[in-house]
């Protein structure tokens, strides 16, 4: 055969069923959670929140883009406790009015009854009305904002009037030099700045700054914010190793610009020691290297011992700590295989295992340095809560499977005596230690876990007060839910694996679900919507006759006082609809369709069975329809039926129930019944047009993965389907009838073969690939296919199906072969 009947084999056999439908229902999770892409039970949050924005998360560049102060709030209270009013009137009025409201106020002279009804009885515009000097002020700054707050859009990007601003810095300056009130004068200098700054005019911006701001003796945020210009400025006048420093400074002072000052550090790409040059105090010092070790995703051992050097008692050192104890998670801490989370559960991880070893081994050298330095924050006590060092160090030495010592670590600590969120890392870790037997898979009492787990189910709970609004609903505090992660990771990257590796595959999979269930009531109790991505194909995949029987006896032993109960009762909070249609799919695919007739009947009438979205169609072709009990010659494209026509899971069960029980009552027609079910086990297999009645997805790519789960041997190989159309073969006495098995006898070995190739070669085409050459000579060798060349070739299914299926018209007439 010429080399383009051999790409015409590949194109026949391999690549119309591989891409022709690229994808009907893609097997794939939800987007990655950039707040839980890794195995975590080290809360970040244990050392308090003044840093919560700079933990670790190398997934966004910041774990948060908001900082923990509010710089409006800050605001409100200087002006409140200025004018002696209250901070809420102050705030609404800066901050909170509409734009029809804002240009009265721009207006506004003292008269309070030019303004709406709500803000005349405000007592920061009564104060203003009084005060006229600062109302003076106050209509200066709202003339700035127009200026200063230019919308951006990429369509109509308008510039900056630095013209105009320019003028007004110098109506500034003016009012500043003239200004006698201190508060006054700070504030007037603090626009000025600002407009000379966004003018591009940075050395009179720098000037006033020296001039009037740094010389204040006002206390006040202010200054922080003036501080933050001077250093724009000091950049975009060429030096930004000491804009670097000024940064810092303002990182330090200024809690509700720490994110925006942060940020400008590392805009300058200045080294480490560019900005330490400028710096004088330990303080100044201890900044600079923390806010480098903020940005370091690799180990930051130095930051982290420079800052305990300048300033051993600053939160910034515990902040820090935690912070390498999460990179080490990330690399050290495994996510099992079913219940992965992250890239490496979309992708599979085949790295090359000596660069594993030799990086684990990295990971392990850099842990043991977080643990000295942990015992040296706990034993020299500079730092304020030094508990956090000896709970580190029991952490991380679980973490590296010493248990003992983890265990003797923690046995210093009197968790009564920490505080709250110590106390609860506590618990955790305690938690964790004591399951260490349960994941190595020996014998524990499980029941020894109960306390802390229902523990743990209160803090989740607490967490998640408010159930999704809606099916799309995006949790914007998913940061923030660090109890829902660890419970969740404790059940299912701990506990169901460990009951998998016992043998209680059921028991694993109420761990799953028990996992998942962050809320104590819930609204929407159907099983499957109540599961995660992960979750959801444990359950569709693993789960067998026997597993279910187990599930549906754990069902009946929820009301106890033990963690079967505990599982077992998330279990019984959902709807049983679900659970019996997976009970009755998992006989359907163990053929017992007596059974599974007898699940199909427990779910309720209105069901909605699972049809696959049709990715090309319209709307009025929304889901795909199929009937397992048509002949087809050609797997593709596949052959879809209306709605009307179409068969379910439980109308499939009773046919082949019924064509099961004639095979024995009607021994002269068995070898059509015989067909007719290979025919649909055939269909509901990967190049079926029913997949879905054994299968809740379908990928492109099921294909190029070995077979894995019990369903496979239909799904990817159809050894069920040639088991039948062999027995059929050989209860008939009909030429063209055997003509037709042998055909499809053919097409479920061409299965086998397809699913032992190399998927990859047939992108590039590798002659010298061996499987590729292997799946060739065995498409050439196919048994079933000679047979239908010398036996069949007169029958009239012969010749239909040699005009219809280019497969036959190519493989079983090769006039040359190479």
């Amino acid at each position: 055969m010429k080399t383009f009947k051999k790409l015409s084999l590949i194109f026949s056999v391999f690549l119309i069923t591989f891409f022709g439908e690229i994808a009907v229902n893609l097997a794939c999770g939800g987007e990655i959670d950039p707040y839980d892409y890794y195995i975590s039970y080290f809360h970040n949050n244990i050392e308090g929140d003044e840093y919560s924005p700079f933990a670790y998360n190398q997934m966004v560049y910041l774990n948060s883009e908001t900082d923990i102060e509010s710089e409006p709030d800050i605001n409100s209270r200087e002006w409140a406790k200025y004018l002696n009013v209250k901070k809420e009137d102050v705030l609404k009025v800066m901050y909170k009015t509409d734009s029809a409201t804002d240009v009265k106020l721009t207006n506004f002279n003292g008269n309070a009854s030019q303004l709406p009804d709500s803000l005349q009885q405000n007592s920061f515009i009564q104060a203003l009305s009084k005060r006229k000097e600062s109302l003076k002020y106050y209509q200066f700054a709202k003339s700035c904002e127009p200026l200063a707050n230019v919308d951006f859009s990429l369509w109509d990007p308008k510039p900056r009037d630095t013209a105009a601003m320019a003028s007004k810095a110098q109506e500034g300056l003016k009012l500043t030099e003239t200004e006698k009130d201190d508060f006054l004068k700070l504030r007037y200098a603090y626009q000025t700045e600002r407009m000379f700054h966004f003018a591009g005019l940075h050395t009179e911006s720098k000037s006033t700054y020296d001039k009037y701001i740094k010389t204040s003796k006002v206390n006040s945020a202010a200054k922080g914010w003036a501080l933050a210009l001077y250093a724009g400025s000091t950049r975009r006048l060429g030096n930004p190793e000491e804009s670097a420093f000024l940064f810092s400074k303002v990182f330090a002072s200024n809690p509700e610009r720490r994110v925006q000052a942060y940020k400008n550090y590392y805009y300058n790409s200045t080294p480490v020691n560019g900005a330490l040059k400028y710096a004088k105090t330990n303080n100044e010092k201890a900044n600079i290297w923390a806010i480098n070790g903020f940005g370091d995703a690799d180990s930051g051992i130095e930051s982290l011992n420079k800052v305990y050097q300048y300033e051993p008692k600053s939160q910034l050192n515990g902040t820090l700590l935690v912070r390498e104890v999460n990179k080490l998670e990330q690399d050290l801490i495994e996510a099992n295989d079913i219940a992965k989370i992250g890239y490496n559960y979309y992708f599979s991880d085949n790295g090359n295992s000596k660069y594993k070893d030799s990086l684990k081994a990295v990971n392990l050298k850099q842990l043991n340095e977080i643990r000295n330095f942990a015992v040296k924050l706990a034993t020299e006590k500079k730092y304020p809560q030094p508990e956090l060092g000896t709970l580190t160090a029991a952490y991380l030495s679980w973490m590296e499977n010493k248990d003992f010592l983890a265990s003797n670590y923690l046995a210093i600590l009197k968790p009564d005596k920490l505080p709250e969120r110590l106390r609860d890392q506590y618990r955790i870790t305690d938690l964790l230690i004591k399951a260490k037997n349960i994941k190595k898979g020996n014998p524990f009492n499980e029941n020894d876990l109960l306390p802390t787990l229902k523990w743990l189910d209160e803090k989740r709970f607490a967490e998640n007060s408010e159930q999704p609004k809606g099916p799309y609903y995006y949790d914007t505090d998913r940061a923030s839910k660090r109890f829902s992660r660890t419970t969740r990771n404790f059940y299912q990257q701990i506990l169901a694996p460990a009951y998998l590796n016992m043998g209680d595959t059921a028991k694993a999979a109420l761990a799953m679900v028990k996992g998942d269930l962050e809320y104590k009531t819930l609204k929407e109790n159907s099983l499957f919507q109540n599961m995660s991505y992960q979750s959801i194909a444990f359950w569709q995949k693993n789960l067998s006759p026997k597993s279910m029987q187990g599930l549906a006896v754990y069902k009946t032993r929820a009301t106890g006082n033990d963690v079967t109960a505990l599982l077992a009762s998330a279990l019984n909070q959902l709807k049983n609809d679900d659970f019996y249609e997976l009970f009755g799919t998992t006989y359907l695919r163990t053929h017992q369709y007596d059974k599974a007739v007898q699940m199909f009947a427990k779910v309720s009438p209105s069901y909605k069975y699972f049809n696959p979205e049709n990715w090309y169609g319209d709307e009025s072709n929304a889901k795909l329809y199929a009937n397992p009990f048509i002949e087809t010659i050609n797997d593709y494209p596949k052959k879809y039926v209306t709605a009307k026509a179409s068969i379910t899971k439980k109308a499939f069960a009773a046919e082949m129930l019924r064509l099961q029980k004639l095979t024995i009552s009607d021994k002269k027609n068995a070898a059509l019944y015989y067909y007719k079910m290979a025919n649909a086990v055939y269909q509901t297999g990967y190049y079926g047009n029913s997949w879905f009645l054994i299968s809740y997805d379908w990928s492109s790519y099921d294909n190029s993965n070995p077979a894995k789960y019990v369903y496979d041997g239909d799904y990817k190989k159809a050894q069920t389907a040639k088991a039948w159309y062999l027995k059929a073969r050989a209860l008939s006495t009909n030429t063209d009838f055997k003509a037709k098995c042998t055909f499809m006898l053919a097409k479920c070995l061409q299965k086998q073969i397809i699913m032992n190739a190399n998927p990859l070669s047939f992108y590039y085409y590798d002659k010298k690939d061996v499987k590729w050459r292997n799946f060739i000579k065995a498409n050439y060798n196919n048994p079933y296919l000679k047979e239908l060349r010398f036996n069949y070739a007169k029958t009239p299914f012969y010749a239909v199906a040699a005009g219809e299926c280019s497969y036959l018209g190519d493989f079983i007439k090769p006039k040359t072969q190479n």
